[in-house]
């Protein structure tokens, strides 16, 4: 199952907030854009531009990333709009490549909630 509908960005001036006042997070396989949104949950967002390849290409990366972020959202901190837009390089990789690599952005960003004693 995908991400339920409540932890969505689906407007557009949503999108547009997060990308003028976000901050933006760049690895190889994708860029992570996160503002806070003043709301007891997050929200996410994916844009798959048509460079990815064709519908079923960015079809299935938007699965495989929605999945990597139902797995990741527990551990990440409340408050915040997240937007991932995936690079060329995460076509083809494996949901453990796409989620190690959600997981680093986000720890770069700080939006990893620690756990007591230690690592989250």
């Amino acid at each position: 199952m995908g991400l339920p509908r409540p932890l969505r960005l689906a407007r557009p001036e949503d999108f547009a907030r997060v990308r003028q006042t976000g901050q933006t997070f760049r690895g190889r396989l994708m860029l992570v854009n996160a503002a806070p949104n003043g709301l007891s949950h997050n929200r996410y967002g994916l844009v798959t531009g048509k460079r990815l390849g064709g519908a079923v290409v960015r079809n299935r990366t938007r699965r495989l990333l929605r999945e990597a972020i139902r797995h990741a959202h527990p551990a990440l901190r409340p408050g915040w709009d997240i937007i991932v837009v995936p690079h060329p390089p995460l076509v083809g990789q494996p949901l453990t490549t796409i989620a190690h690599a959600f997981d680093s952005l986000a720890r770069q960003a700080g939006l990893v909630e620690l756990i007591e004693g230690g690592q989250p």
